[in-house]
């Protein structure tokens, strides 16, 4: 039998051995090479979860920064647009007070010059009743001293009243 075992090459004793290497084999495999490489997958599967969930919170983290930014951009041109608007609120109010003043310093040059110009009219007008008294006088001291006829006195008052145009003219 030896002999027909030998012929075929399997033995009882040869297939326990195998049998048992294989069993020793996957036990040593097993502690020092099926878990450590578990172990390496494991780690490898938690370090991968970690950065996918890092990289879910930078995402997140980053949408929330756009969504501020996008907020303060807003928040900015409202700032912007008011102070634009304020500018030109404060110019149209400085426009109306320049305008407003030009017209009062116009309305004062305009009083001012017709008070001048009264003032002109006045002094004319006593320029002319000193003269308008002096050819008085002096007409009166004419008919004094000598008499006057009619058609002299004529003369004397037509003369007398040209002199005044004249000098009404004249001023």
């Amino acid at each position: 039998m030896v002999l027909g075992e030998a012929a075929h090459g399997i033995s009882g004793g040869t297939i326990i051995y195998q049998l048992l290497m294989f069993i020793i084999l996957l036990a040593l495999l097993r502690k020092f090479a099926w878990q450590p490489l578990m172990n390496i997958m494991k780690q490898r599967e938690e370090h991968i979860a970690n950065e996918i969930d890092q990289a879910e919170k930078r995402r997140q983290e980053a949408e929330k920064l756009l969504e501020e930014q996008r907020e303060l951009m807003k928040q900015s041109r409202q700032e912007a647009q008011a102070l634009i608007e304020n500018a030109r609120k404060l110019a149209e109010e400085q426009k109306e007070q320049i305008v407003a003043s030009a017209r009062a310093e116009a309305e004062r040059v305009k009083e001012a010059a017709k008070k001048e110009i009264e003032r002109e009219k006045e002094q004319a007008m006593a320029a002319l009743r000193e003269q308008v008294a002096s050819l008085s006088v002096l007409i009166a001291s004419k008919v004094i001293e000598k008499e006057l006829t009619e058609q002299d006195q004529r003369k004397l008052i037509e003369a007398y009243i040209k002199d005044v145009q004249e000098a009404g003219g004249a001023r």
